[in-house]
């Protein structure tokens, strides 16, 4: 079985793509590879990676799981603000890949800050995003749905991460190397 061809689409409303040298951010649920794809990706384009997780772990002193648990989701969104500004200023005055959480989007402060920047979309349907994700695996009983929340969540946010993006890729059955290294030809002048 041969690995699906690239899948780079232009979102519906983005105009001329903005030069990379500008920075690049991605957006997209858990599990698409912004992460691991952003590393990889400013690797090869010669240019620093920040990772919003990593700022607001570092601004707490913790891990942003135990952010979420000990101090709640709103102190979190709060941190992750700040840490999106503060990735963003480093994008656009150094170049640079930055890789936003997924739920950042949903601010209204975030979206604005990513109004007018290069923004990558790593799309991820709902079966890759609960296999990369870990909750592929039988798992102790746990109240509730856990997969049924982690679908609604997608679905409220797809629509907003399609329309911050001036690109969209899909990552479903492709390695984290193949995308960074697509997206890195793609966007090189």
């Amino acid at each position: 079985m041969t690995a699906p061809e690239a899948c780079v689409t232009p979102a519906p409303q983005a105009g001329v793509t903005p030069a990379p040298e500008a920075g690049v951010v991605l957006i997209g649920p858990p599990g698409a590879g912004k992460s691991s794809v952003g590393a990889l990706l400013a690797t090869r384009l010669g240019v620093g990676f920040t990772d919003t997780d990593d700022i607001v772990a570092a601004a707490a002193g913790k891990p942003v799981g135990d952010i979420f648990v000990e101090d709640g989701e709103p102190v979190f969104r709060e941190l992750e603000r700040g840490a999106v500004a503060r990735g963003l200023d480093a994008v656009k005055s150094e170049g640079g890949v930055l890789a936003v959480g997924s739920g950042a989007v949903l601010d209204p402060d975030v979206r604005r800050m990513l109004a007018g920047q290069l923004v990558v979309y790593l799309d991820a349907d709902f079966a890759t995003v609960v296999r990369r994700t870990g909750m592929n695996r039988p798992r102790v009983v746990i109240p509730g749905n856990p997969r049924g929340l982690l679908r609604a969540m997608l679905e409220e946010r797809r629509p907003v991460y399609a329309e911050l993006a001036s690109v969209i890729i899909e990552t479903d059955g492709r390695a984290p190397e193949e995308v960074a290294a697509d997206l890195a030809k793609r966007l090189r002048p």
